[in-house]
């Protein structure tokens, strides 16, 4: 075993790090975190779909999928994921190009059992014969759910424009014919593979825990010392991405999503080597700049492009795409020459003026900033990004990588720009009105590839560049440094500071993440706000346009880390700022004063109401369950509506209309706002004050705007079914708490999580109804819910529902053969998620925020539901499924579409059915909150 390295930390980082190479050449990564509430570990394979056998496209993905179900020692094919979940963990893995990763969370106090566990699929997997067939359709399940994701699609049309000989071209998902064959045949070929691509010198391990390094160090010792070493050499080919054949091309794409996007992508070799000093990161931090005299200001102000990013694309071992990806406008369809011609002309800008030091330092400065004052991360996120980082960086750089940047190297950074030239590039051209000539393999893509033309080639040769293209200016809300106030919190939760007729603020000053951030969420209650589907659509559309008009003026604080959301909810609007507080208040001054001119003009707002009527209209899209999800609420909140009925209004809404609502909406406002981080109690109570005088000279108090939920209560099994075009059906099964207290939160929370993994394993993974197959706990206006659902490739709703209700029926007995012991640590798992320890000021933030809107005002909620939930037995839970959900005529809401698919099953049907929404919100008894 060699040595331990140094490891370059932030100074705001309490954990204490190890590296070690095994004696078998695996390399580890421990990491000791005494305030984790959590164990977590992570296993990152030099393994992907680059290395799929050519006759066998998304064996590496299989192979993922097959290392759960089993091992030598542990050979129950659910016996891992019930463990983990037992434990108050959760585990998942991924399939990339080059990689596989497979990452856990559990309870600390069973690490050591879990990583027997995890180990073992290193060391000897099972790969039972009888679960193949069982697995590739779980594959195929996978693979069918995304046949209608426009991602997917795309990224299908580029593997196939590619370089034919590059890896990179080959499918990576499988499916039934990719993975189809004698059980027996595939499994060997499965074992072929693992035997001659899993070797411990390809492996990195990270694992974090509330423990001793050195405790750490024995686990690892212990646990993955078997795992063999073949002495791997990887050995892609070192063919290009983009060979001469595929450069000087235009990709049209026709997307399902009515979108128009272009993107310019320029044929980059591999970019690792370039992390130290970043020339890429610093290039896009100007391209992609978006204050005035920008690139992408220039095209708005041309109506060209709503939006430009730069630096996208995907990369590899000897390959990056980089791309400046734009959305366009109409105008901008019909003017793509003149477009790319101004990317030309701003690259050449950035060439012959951009490269200065100033400009590199404040992109540096800025990453220096957010390395030193590092928010931490959940265990789980920190194993599996530090055990991709391992294949990545050197040894010192591992936790500094992504944040380093040590000077602007200006030969290297042209050698990179001297590859921006339109003889270097492709374009890709994606929307529903592009000519086509052929179809994608697999996800059956409309596409064409056409030769850019020799005089538009004869255009991008850029001598003059446009007066217009600018580069920024110095970003005034950069600090070169900041320190967190000592000041300690003389309270323990959130207090009032700040209160009066239609507002109240709540404060607490933050003494234990010592950074100087903060988070100020402001919510605006109006009774204006959602009160029908018109007023609900102008109010989403008067956000929109709001973050449209500020966009500008505010790109500079966004880049100096002052972050910014407004978002609707159903009694009004939220404004959420955050990041460092030296120039918070001056942000949030910014916002207000941009917000009170409200200038929106006819050509902005035509542009963006046809952007948010084309968002709307493409949830239709969506996954079945995904657009299940969004009905759930539109059903069952008084004031959420569907996606369709909003654009159905939206399409006759003039400026005028807008204009008109933004008035009434602002004549009484109710004003609840939280702010938590490195603000003193003067600071936050001048603020109120200054948010009650703005208040007073635009608005009169008002009282906080009414939730209503739709009451189930006596409803029986209601049905709604919804008209999805897609092939696979989709059900959501929802049960509803009559009453909103912690009892019930603890029961109903218990009850997810004791029925989750059973669920899966029986649902998913022995009767393979589907990919997307779960349950959750859903509270909605407070009340407690508990959700199954599922979308299915296979089987029509009828069937699904019937599944679902065998479910509830049989897990009584499930419950009955729980051992006390088994029992008490289940209930344990629950509790430690409740109580997990917010790992930074966002999530802490977010928590703070939650209760109150809950109107949890003594900031306790989850320690009620923790004592209730200890207290729970299991006659309690057998008393209420048996009472409230193990009859079909239990008080629930059945939401489900029918696949095309499965037309010709048994439909499901009932007297019980919601045919007219409105209808049933207005006539149905409601709970008030």
């Amino acid at each position: 075993m060699q040595a331990s390295q140094s490891i370059y930390k932030s100074p705001n980082d309490h954990r204490q790090y190890r590296y070690l190479q095994l004696d078998n050449a695996l390399r580890v990564l421990l990491v000791e975190d005494l305030d984790a509430s959590q164990a977590a570990a992570s296993m990152a394979v030099a393994v992907g779909h680059f290395d799929d056998p050519a006759d066998r496209p998304g064996m590496a993905h299989f192979l993922e999928h097959m290392l759960f179900l089993g091992t030598e020692k542990f050979p129950d094919s659910g016996e891992y994921h019930a463990f983990i979940n037992q434990h108050g963990g959760s585990n998942n893995a991924w399939t990339g190009t080059e990689h596989t990763n497979f990452f856990f969370t559990i309870n600390a106090d069973v690490f050591a059992d879990s990583l027997d566990r995890f180990s073992q699929f290193f060391i000897a997997p099972k790969f039972d014969l009888e679960l193949v067939d069982r697995e590739r359709q779980a594959i195929e399940s996978e693979f069918s759910l995304k046949l209608k994701d426009d991602i997917r699609r795309t990224y299908q049309v580029l593997k196939e424009t590619v370089n034919q000989q590059h890896p990179f071209s080959k499918f990576s998902v499988g499916n039934l014919v990719t993975l189809g064959g004698e059980q027996a045949q595939v499994r060997s070929e499965l074992l072929t593979f693992y035997q001659t691509h899993y070797s411990a010198n390809l492996m990195t391990l990270c694992l974090v825990a509330p423990m001793s390094l050195d405790a750490l160090q024995a686990l690892a010792m212990q646990y993955f010392s078997e795992i063999r070493n073949l002495n791997i050499v990887k050995q892609y080919p070192q063919v290009p991405l983009f060979s001469e054949n595929e450069l000087l091309k235009q990709i049209n794409i026709v997307p399902l999503k009515e979108q128009k996007r272009l993107s310019i992508s320029f044929n980059f070799p591999g970019i690792d080597h370039y992390y130290k000093r970043k020339p890429l990161t610093y290039i896009s931090h100007i391209l992609g700049n978006e204050s005035k005299g920008s690139l992408l200001s220039y095209l708005k102000e041309q109506g060209l492009v709503n939006n430009l990013s730069a630096g996208g694309g995907v990369n590899g071992y000897n390959f990056k795409d980089y791309s400046i990806g734009l959305q366009l406008t109409d105008k901008g369809m019909s003017n793509i020459d003149d477009i790319v011609c101004s990317c030309f002309e701003y690259i050449e800008l950035i060439k012959t003026q951009g490269l200065e030091d100033w400009r590199y330092l404040e992109r540096a400065n800025l990453l220096k900033m957010a390395f030193r004052y590092q928010e931490q991360v959940k265990s789980l996120d920190l194993a599996s990004h530090l055990s991709i980082n391992m294949h990545h960086y050197e040894v010192e750089d591992l936790l500094f990588g992504d944040y380093r940047m040590d000077g602007l190297d200006v030969a290297e950074t042209l050698e990179l720009l001297a590859l921006m030239t339109p003889q270097n590039m492709r374009l890709q051209l994606i929307a529903q009105s592009v000519a086509t000539e052929r179809k994608a393999s697999w996800y059956h893509t409309p596409y064409q590839v056409l030769p850019i033309k020799p005089e538009s080639l004869a255009r991008w040769q850029v001598t003059d560049i446009r007066p217009e293209l600018q580069l920024p200016a110095a970003n005034p809300f950069i600090v070169a440094d900041s320190i967190a106030r000592p000041d300690k919190s003389e309270v323990a939760v959130p207090v009032i500071v700040a209160e009066s007729a239609g507002y109240r603020i709540w404060h607490k000053k933050d003494d234990e993440f010592n950074v100087p951030k903060g988070h100020m969420y402001l919510s605006l209650d109006s009774e204006q706000a959602s009160k029908t589907p018109k007023h609900a659509a102008l109010t989403r559309l008067y956000v929109e346009m709001l973050l449209d008009y500020l966009t500008e003026p505010t790109y500079q604080a966004e880049v100096a880390g002052l972050s910014y959301n407004i978002y609707p909810h159903q009694g009004g609007i939220t404004l959420h700022l955050s990041g460092f507080t030296g120039n918070q208040e001056t942000l949030l001054a910014l916002l207000i004063h941009k917000a009170r001119e409200r200038n929106f003009t006819e050509e902005r707002f035509a542009l963006i109401k046809s952007q948010l009527l084309r968002s709307w209209q493409n949830l239709a899209q969506a996954k079945p369950i995904s657009q299940l999800f969004t009905s759930l609420t539109a059903t069952l909140q008084k004031r959420s509506y569907e996606p369709a009925r909003m654009a159905q209004v939206l399409e006759d809404i003039t400026l005028n209309d807008l204009h008109n609502h933004v008035r009434a909406f602002y004549e009484k406002i109710y004003l609840e706002g939280l702010i938590y981080g490195d603000w003193l109690v003067s600071e936050a109570q001048a603020l109120g004050k200054r948010l009650e005088h703005i208040l007073s000279l635009v608005s009169s108090p008002s009282a906080e705007s009414t939730r209503e939920l739709i009451n189930l209560t006596g409803q029986g099994t209601l049905l709604r079914e919804l008209a999805i075009d897609h092939q696979d059906s989709a059900i959501i099964v929802y049960y509803q708490s009559a009453t909103a207290t912690p009892e019930k939160m603890a029961l109903f929370s218990l009850l997810n999580h004791t029925m989750s993994s059973t669920f899966f394993h029986e649902l998913r993974t022995e009767k393979q109804l589907g990919y997307m197959v779960g349950t959750g706990y859903l509270p909605l206006n407070r009340h407690p819910g508990l959700i199954f659902y599922i979308q299915s490739p296979t089987t029509g709703p009828l069937s699904l529902l019937e599944a679902i209700d065998e479910f509830i029926a049989d897990f009584n007995y499930a419950v009955m053969q729980i051992t006390n012991e088994e029992w008490e640590s289940t209930k344990q798992g629950l509790i430690n998620q409740v109580m997990e320890h917010d790992a930074n000021l966002k999530t802490r933030g977010q928590r703070y925020w939650v209760s109150v809107g809950n109107r949890d005002y003594q900031f306790n909620q989850r320690e009620l539901v923790v004592a209730e939930i200890s207290k729970l037995t299991r006659p309690d839970l057998l008393k209420f499924m048996m009472q409230k959900m193990r009859t079909k005529h239990s008080d629930r809401l059945v939401l489900f579409s029918t696949g095309s698919a499965h037309t010709a099953q048994s439909a499901l049907t009932s007297d019980n059915m919601i045919t007219d929404l409105k209808v049933f919100k207005q006539n149905t008894e409601k709970f008030n909150f």
